[in-house]
């Protein structure tokens, strides 16, 4: 009777420790399945971010194309047209329409695309 009664406190000791690892088991299960969610979340987020700033500096850059090719067309008309007109010493006066000639396009061009920027916010 006696080794039944140990034979017994064995089995229920063995249950006791398989019961603990099968928990430790599920909250291994739980960390890893977490840790997993949040690396997925993170790379969707990373990848949104890539794009986002892929889009953000190509647009940047082929805005700067622009704006040089904007200047040389701009640098060309005062070259043909106003320093023929003022003189071989038209340097400053040419400067001076080149640079409101620049400026009066980059506050129309802005105006415009903060107009186009409103209309889309209130669609």
């Amino acid at each position: 009777m006696a080794s039944k009664n140990i034979h017994t406190k064995h089995e229920e000791e063995l249950k006791k420790r398989i019961k603990e690892k099968d928990l430790e088991l599920i909250k291994e299960k739980e960390k890893r399945k977490s840790i997993e969610e949040k690396v997925k979340t993170e790379v969707s987020e990373f990848k949104k971010q890539f794009a986002s700033r892929t889009l953000k500096l190509m647009t940047s850059g082929f805005g700067l194309v622009a704006a040089l090719a904007w200047n040389e067309l701009i640098k060309e008309l005062i070259s043909q047209y106003v320093k023929p007109f003022f003189g071989k010493e038209s340097g400053l006066v040419s400067l001076l329409i080149y640079a409101i000639a620049v400026t009066a396009l980059a506050v129309f061009v802005t105006y415009q695309l903060s107009k186009i920027a409103e209309e889309n916010k209130e669609e």
